[in-house]
């Protein structure tokens, strides 16, 4: 099955609609581009009002409005020119039964029943408990083997899809480890930090309204 590469314009609107606001480095990482090519693709998206350069104490680059606008034009283009909106569409649904798994698998990770019993209560998890972190993290681990499917079948179509299954891999490797932060810290590449962004590049891909969807 042929592979579809992405054209580097909507990449990099892309790698700017998933990632939030990002510096050069991590955008030319992202789309696999040299940092010379992809400022210079991000400098003529600023002529045009698509991006914008934040300075200060954090510096990075962001859409604008005109720039999400254009980036869900070229998504909706591609998938439909491809014709594999429908194969796009049932990875989607399988994502979608996971959601709620992953999103309690997170909640119980920060969180625990309260020791005194009391039905529903919950206290923060402080991590003091070996076997109740266990029992999350060995659902994290059945998640994961229902994930890869997923990403898989995602990679087979679109090369920007590629990257996720991996990236989970080492998220995980990582918590396996020992180094639990690697399950929902953000702003490292978490196994929630990676979640978060495949379900935002889902919504952007078909052009579903997160707001729309409860998350």
């Amino acid at each position: 099955m042929h592979v579809e590469i992405s054209e580097p314009d909507l990449l990099v609107l892309q790698a700017l609609r998933v990632k939030g606001f990002v510096d050069t480095e991590a955008v030319a990482e992202t789309v696999g581009l040299s940092q010379e090519d992809t400022l210079n693709m991000l400098n003529q998206f600023a002529e045009e009002g698509m991006v914008s350069y934040r300075e200060g104490r954090m510096v990075g680059w962001m859409l604008t409005p005109e720039g999400r606008l254009c980036g869900e034009q070229l998504l909706a283009n591609e998938v439909d020119n491809l014709g594999i909106r429908q194969e796009i569409e049932t990875s989607y649904k399988e994502f979608s039964k996971l959601n709620d798994a992953f999103k309690e698998i997170c909640t119980d990770w920060q969180l625990k029943p309260s020791l005194d019993g009391s039905e529903g209560e919950q206290v923060l998890n402080d991590h003091s408990d070996p076997g109740y972190d266990k029992g999350v993290i060995d659902r994290l681990v059945e998640l994961d083997k229902q994930a890869q499917p997923v990403c898989e079948s995602l990679a087979r179509r679109l090369e920007r899809f590629k990257s996720y299954g991996s990236r989970f891999t080492y998220a995980l490797e990582m918590v396996l480890r020992g180094d639990t932060e690697w399950i929902a810290k953000p702003m490292i590449e978490s196994y929630h930090t990676i979640w978060f962004e495949l379900h935002e590049n889902f919504f952007s891909t078909l052009g579903i309204n997160r707001a729309s969807e409860s998350t």
